[in-house]
C-alpha cells in the first residue's frame, strides 16, 4: 500500500490521492508512465514525480524514519507490507492505568518468529537496545497506553520509526472495541490458562508474583505473549481489506 501513497509528498492531501486513484493511477511507477491521465497544474505534477523518485529512494534504503516523519501517524498501516521484514510487535503489562503513578511490569516483543519477554526487576532495562533495532513497530492502543508508559521510565527511546497502532486502522474496517473482542470476531482463540483475562488479571498476578509466586509470573508472560502474537495473525488477516478501504473510491 506505501507505493499506492501519495499523502507524504508535500502538497498531496486525501483529496488529491483520492483524485490520482479515480484517475486510474494507483502505484508510483504508474503515476511517472501516465501523469497526464491526471488533470492538476503541471508544476503539481512535476512536484508529485519529484516526490515519488525521493520516496522510491527513501524505500530502498528502508529509511523508516523518512516515512515516519512524512505519513500521518494514522496512515503508517499503509507501510505494513514492505516493512514487516523488520517488525516487533510489541504491548505491555503495568501496575495500573497511569503511566505518573504506576509501573511497567513486563514487556512482550515479538518479531515475527521469535518473542522476547522483559521483566521488571530481571532485564526490563535491555528494551533501549532491543527497540532500536526495528523500523516498524506494531501495537494495539499503544500511542495511548503502551509508548507514553515506556516513555515515561525510558526516556532515551525516541520512537522516531514508523508505529502502527493497529486499534485505528481496525476501527476503519469495522472492527471495534478491544484486543480480545478484535480476537473473537476474527476467530482467533486464546489457550485455555489464558481465555477471559483482561489487564486487571494482569495487575493481580503481578501483585502476586512480588508476594513469591512464580507460577503468577510464568501465566502472566503467557498472557502477554498472546497478545503479541496474536497481533501478527491480526494484522495478517485484516490487511487486506485496510487496503480495498482505502483504495475504494
Amino acid at each position: 500500500m506505501l507505493k499506492n501513497t501519495y499523502i507524504h509528498i508535500p502538497g498531496v492531501g486525501k483529496a488529491l490521492e483520492q483524485k490520482i486513484w479515480a484517475s486510474g493511477i494507483h502505484t508510483w511507477d504508474e503515476f511517472l508512465e501516465m501523469e497526464d491521465r491526471v488533470l492538476i497544474p503541471s508544476v503539481k505534477k512535476a512536484r508529485i514525480c519529484e516526490g515519488i523518485k525521493v520516496s522510491s529512494s527513501h524505500l530502498a534504503a528502508k529509511d523508516c524514519f523518512f516515512f515516519s516523519q512524512r505519513l500521518p501517524s494514522a496512515e503508517h498501516w499503509r507501510t505494513y507490507s514492505l516493512f514487516s521484514d523488520s517488525v516487533a510487535f510489541f504491548d505491555i503489562e503495568t501496575t495500573g492505568l497511569s503511566p505518573c503513578r504506576d509501573k511497567i511490569t513486563v514487556v512482550g516483543i515479538y518479531n515475527g518468529n521469535e518473542v522476547k519477554t522483559y521483566v521488571r526487576g530481571t532485564n526490563l532495562e535491555d528494551l533501549v537496545e532491543e527497540f532500536s533495532r526495528y523500523r516498524l513497530l506494531v501495537s494495539f492502543n499503544g500511542a495511548r497506553f503502551d509508548i507514553p508508559f515506556i516513555k515515561s521510565e525510558f526516556p532515551e527511546i525516541e520512537f522516531k520509526q514508523l508505529h502502527i497502532d493497529l486499534m485505528y486502522p481496525l476501527r476503519r474496517i469495522g472492527y471495534g472495541g478491544g484486543l480480545k473482542k478484535i480476537e473473537k470476531l476474527l476467530g482467533i482463540c486464546r489457550s485455555e490458562d489464558t481465555d477471559g483475562m483482561d489487564g486487571f488479571d494482569a495487575v493481580r498476578l503481578w501483585k502476586k508474583y512480588e508476594k513469591g509466586d512464580l507460577e503468577a509470573l510464568d501465566l502472566l508472560v503467557k498472557y502477554n505473549r498472546e497478545d503479541i502474537v496474536n497481533l501478527k495473525t491480526i494484522i495478517e488477516l485484516t490487511y487486506p481489506k485496510m487496503v480495498e478501504n482505502a483504495l475504494k473510491i
